[in-house]
């Protein structure tokens, strides 16, 4: 499958899922079993039974891989469906070609499969498919997990359509973080973004959007400082000994207020936690990376949780007493 002026071969990017993982089971669609000699009433006692489940109306796959899957794992599966019951050339764009990335989609809807046709043309509307618009040109499309999906840049471009500017961040941030695109190839491709619908966040997006940013939660922080008016924080700032040796790498860290901002977040303790320690060492141990910065710099530390990133404004006024506290504002 191949989009008109695309090579047939595509380059396959690195890191696909194991042939073995669940989001690749095998979809089969009624016709199949019917031609099999397989009956409407047999294939409903076989979900009834669990042995099969329908992944959409007419495409089934195993009951037991499909109770095995979380929200995104069931919607990859309905995304194969889709694929394998279309009568176009399609590849999935959006939302559901992030998750063959494994990129977060914090807020974003996956009630649906989204698609967009590879002709040109503008697909129907049906349940449990959004079809989109858009221009394909070469090199948009690559296969990945054994299906085609948008590239990761154009993917990165098309998540800034779908919400707000902070939701467009977290993909376009994380996808710069993992190497999967890059700002130049993000500026080539939009220029080319002709007759988008809902590409007014897009602009903002780019700039904003950061390589260094670590999770979901530091892209948030950066941009709960830049809605709220605050001194932008400098992400990834290396901490030097009098030795001029790197000792600790923070955040986010304003050198001229002598503050340094940490986001404490679940990913971030379990990428610390190594073979053997418990979650109270890693706390003791961040404790004391933070008591070194302190005698180092002389700063002030501040420390946001998923809950912060909730209430802005509280937030936002929090931060803003850390950087110009009473005594230095007198």
């Amino acid at each position: 499958m191949s989009a008109p002026g695309i090579p047939p071969r595509m380059m396959r990017p690195h890191e696909e899922w194991p042939i073995d993982d669940a989001r690749r089971t095998t979809v089969s669609l009624r016709g199949e079993y019917v031609a099999a000699g397989f009956t409407d009433r047999w294939l409903a006692a076989m979900v009834r039974g669990g042995v099969l489940a329908k992944a959409r109306r007419g495409a089934y796959v195993a009951g037991p891989v499909w109770e095995s899957l979380g929200e995104a794992g069931r919607h990859s599966v309905r995304a194969r469906a889709v694929l394998a019951q279309a009568r176009t050339e399609i590849a999935l764009s959006h939302v559901s070609g992030l998750l063959e990335f494994d990129s977060p989609t914090w807020g974003l809807s996956l009630d649906d499969v989204d698609v967009t046709r590879l002709d040109g043309r503008i697909g129907r509307r049906e349940c449990g498919v959004r079809p989109h618009r858009g221009q394909v040109i070469a090199g948009d499309v690559v296969v990945r997990n054994g299906v085609p999906v948008m590239t990761p840049t154009r993917l990165a471009l098309e998540s800034t359509t779908l919400g707000d500017v902070e939701h467009g961040m977290c993909v376009v941030s994380d996808l710069l973080h993992r190497r999967l695109t890059t700002a130049a190839q993000l500026s080539e491709r939009y220029a080319l973004m002709t007759h988008w619908p809902d590409t007014m966040p897009t602009d903002l997006v780019l700039r904003l959007s950061d390589h260094r940013f670590e999770s979901i939660g530091e892209t948030r922080a950066f941009h709960l400082c830049f809605s709220r008016s605050l001194p932008m924080p400098v992400p990834q700032y290396e901490i030097k000994d009098a030795w001029g040796r790197v000792v600790a790498t923070v955040d986010f860290a304003w050198p001229e207020l002598g503050v340094f901002m940490e986001f404490d977040g679940k990913v971030k303790y379990e990428k610390l936690l190594k073979p053997g320690q418990r979650a109270s060492d890693v706390v003791v141990a961040e404790k004391r990376r933070e008591d070194l910065i302190r005698r180092i710099t002389g700063w002030r530390c501040l420390r946001l949780v998923w809950a912060d990133l909730g209430r802005p404004d509280a937030t936002a006024a929090m931060i803003r007493d850390a950087l110009y506290p009473p005594s230095i504002a007198a």
